[in-house]
């Protein structure tokens, strides 16, 4: 029996002294890997006995046995890692060009300006305008918090008629910009879309601009080849704008793909609302 007991604790101490101090251990273990190779492990390490850290090079598991990394991808129900989506889908104004800041806001101030309406929007200011969705709804969100001009409408029908001639000589000058190519594509974007059109995947453009604004920088700024190939969903195409996902699911169905299918490009928090909530997946660039 002596005998036997000091077995048992010999094999208790090679473990690392019981179940307290192995958790102990395995949570040590995962965070240094984690900290090493940029993984994410959950939040509850320590109340589990095996623990998945995962890298491109394959997937660990402290605590337990080596895994392979397309045995874990095949029990999470994960497509293989050289698996290409059905449809490359980007939003624009931010991710094929950098529009906002020196594009559409100085577009916006011009348009005021002509019509004497006493308003200009700073970049801060108009960085905060950038969480409503749409042109015309930007505008009419921020009159109606901060008040209407003298030379507005009191109607809110002539109102709403107000804000559309207003959107339509905004968009007539940012086209303008476009035209003179004042404002180029962001690098790597060219390559990105030939490499997915190379590839026999679907590249459509999804954004809340003004359709004829994002056809201009398709068209000009791609070429008519590459705009002969890459669908447009714009403007009032849906009801509902981002961060309602009325426009990515508009994009699936036209294409034909399942949303799951699908990978999104975009910069703002809206428009990665939008994006999962139609069930895509979503890569978010930083604009300037």
């Amino acid at each position: 029996m002596a005998g036997e007991r000091e077995k048992r604790r010999r094999k208790t101490d090679m473990c690392g002294g019981g179940r307290t101090k192995r958790n102990h251990r395995t949570f040590s273990t995962a965070r240094s890997v984690a900290g090493t190779a940029g993984q994410c492990l959950p939040k509850r390490v320590a109340a589990s006995r095996t623990t998945t850290a995962c890298s491109p090079a394959g997937c660990l598991s402290i605590g337990g046995r080596r895994r392979g990394a397309e045995a874990v991808r095949a029990s999470a129900g994960d497509p293989p890692a050289a698996s290409l989506p059905a449809a490359l889908l980007f939003d624009c104004d931010g991710v094929l060009v950098d529009t906002e800041k020196d594009g559409h806001r100085i577009s916006f101030n011009e348009t005021f300006a002509e019509r004497e309406l006493g308003v200009s929007w700073d970049v801060e200011l108009y960085g905060e305008l950038l969480k409503i969705g749409g042109g015309k709804e930007r505008m009419t969100a921020y009159f109606n918090k901060t008040g209407w001009p003298a030379k507005a409408p009191k109607t809110d029908e002539e109102r709403k008629e107000f804000i559309a001639s207003l959107h339509k000589r905004k968009t007539e000058l940012f086209m303008a910009l476009i035209e003179k190519k004042l404002l180029p594509l962001r690098p790597g974007v060219q390559r990105l879309i030939d490499e997915a059109l190379g590839k026999g995947v679907k590249v459509a453009v999804c954004s809340t601009s003004n359709e004829k604004a994002v056809s201009a920088i398709v068209s000009r700024l791609l070429g008519p080849n590459r705009a002969d190939k890459i669908t447009i969903f714009a403007g009032d195409v849906v009801p509902r704008k981002k961060p309602d996902p009325a426009i990515y699911v508009l994009a699936a169905t036209t294409l034909g793909v399942d949303p799951s299918s699908c990978v999104v490009v975009e910069d703002s928090t809206i428009g990665l609302a939008a994006a999962k909530a139609s069930g895509m997946k979503c890569i978010v660039t930083k604009s300037g």
